[in-house]
């Protein structure tokens, strides 16, 4: 018997549907979230913990897999051993810059792609797996592309990615081509790309993978379970997350939100969305208290994979944010940048959109909406080796704060140890 549904966020209508319908829409126009039969495990808390950390040889989404697809035969699983990614203690100077001394980075980018975008995919392409459809494709800003290329690879399905032309770094666009996915540039932002998708997969039989397809979003909801498993089941005071499409937000939220109800965690924790001033609507509607929602037009900036106006999951966002108490903050371009260099320079290497998130939590920090004593977990969403042009050109900005450019110097000892002041 199924332990799943799909059902409809609003909840004037919250109608329900067969979890193997493709449809990434209720009929309303609404999203759809994955609703599970919990109860039929009959576990207690401590029952559903000790079940996570069982067969600690398997990837993580094996251990996790009846909290996010209870439905999904073991089989059927497309994976590429993501998970367990390191949870990093900040350093003492990083405790001091930030004033944090309970400071933690959970990084996602130490998946096999570099993304947390791995997260999702292991739950999408697994689905799609065991519903047997032969195309995927997704709209993406660089890590989705490459990250639904590789384990649709895996899985030996036909993959067809849509990139706005010029607007991703290099290193992200060689990961879907090198995957043998068909890549289309197109002449638009990530906003066109996403509403083309959504016409390309409604028309032909090709299988969404993007955050609004509500399989996807359940396997990123581990991000937060893990992290709390790591720190022996302490709840975390904040997770500090950048937001663009807003779907890791409304997956960590909806992750434990469940927890919480199921007793595997004993407390909630707060969250907070960061978005760039280039790309804000979810920080504008927040100012408002909600009132309203208005997309923006999405300007450039280094956070590429977050430069998105009119996010599609935007209102399960709202619903994650109301129901931790949580918030949403803004940051420019050069608080994020300079929030990059610093935790580069403790051996933490970052995305700019995870370095938004630092941003964010240090503009938090020093408002007091978050204290000194709080226990704190920034989610770091992609490695900053996809973005090394960004990087290069900050350091040899003698304008930058932290700028640390490379000497070119004559072949001599002398040279050297002039630039050493030795």
């Amino acid at each position: 018997m199924s332990k799943s549904v799909l059902q409809c966020i609003n909840p004037q209508c919250g109608k329900r549907y067969n979890a193997l319908e493709i449809r990434y829409r209720c009929d309303c126009g609404e999203l759809l979230d994955v609703i599970h039969d919990f109860e039929s495990f009959n576990r207690t808390g401590e029952m559903w913990r000790k079940e996570f950390k069982k067969n600690l040889q398997l990837p993580a989404f094996f251990r996790f897999k009846d909290i996010l697809l209870p439905d999904l035969p073991e089989e059927k699983i497309v994976t590429l051993f993501e998970g367990d990614t390191p949870l990093y203690l900040a350093n003492r100077e990083l405790q001091r810059i930030f004033g944090i001394k309970r400071l933690y980075f959970k990084h996602e980018g130490m998946n096999p792609t570099l993304s947390f975008k791995d997260r999702g995919m292991v739950a999408g392409v697994s689905w799609a797996n065991y519903l047997g459809v032969k195309i995927v494709a997704c709209a993406s800003t660089g890590d989705t592309s490459a990250s639904m290329s590789a384990y649709a690879a895996f899985a030996g399905l036909k993959r067809v990615v849509l990139l706005p032309e010029g607007k991703i770094s290099l290193e992200q666009l060689c990961q879907p081509i090198s995957s043998g996915a068909i890549v289309l540039g197109l002449q638009t932002d990530f906003d066109g790309c996403m509403k083309l998708v959504q016409e390309l997969t409604a028309k032909h039989p090709i299988y969404l993978l993007n955050s609004m397809n509500p399989f996807r979003i359940e396997g990123q909801k581990i991000i937060g379970l893990e992290t709390i498993s790591q720190l022996n089941w302490k709840v975390p005071d904040w997770f500090i997350i950048p937001v663009g499409n807003a779907g890791n937000i409304s997956a960590l939220g909806k992750g434990l939100r469940e927890a919480y109800e199921l007793k595997i965690i004993d407390s909630l924790p707060r969250l907070a969305g960061i978005q760039v001033e280039a790309a804000n609507p979810l920080y504008q509607s927040y100012k408002k208290n909600f009132s309203d929602f208005k997309p923006v037009v999405a300007q450039k900036t280094t956070a590429s994979a977050i430069q998105i106006g009119n996010p599609v999951s935007a209102k399960k966002a709202i619903r994650e944010i109301k129901y931790f108490n949580g918030v949403f903050e803004e940051v420019s371009e050069k608080e994020l940048l300079d929030a990059k260099a610093i935790v580069d320079s403790a051996g933490i290497s970052i995305c700019p959109n995870s370095a938004t998130a630092v941003a964010g939590m240090k503009k938090l920090r020093e408002a007091g909406v978050i204290r000194e004593k709080d226990l704190v977990v920034v989610i770091l969403t992609a490695h900053g080796s996809k973005f090394s042009q960004a990087t290069i050109d900050y350091h040899k900005d003698p304008k930058s704060t932290y700028s640390n450019p490379p000497k070119t110097l004559p072949p001599t000892l002398e040279a050297i140890e002039r630039a050493l002041n030795l």
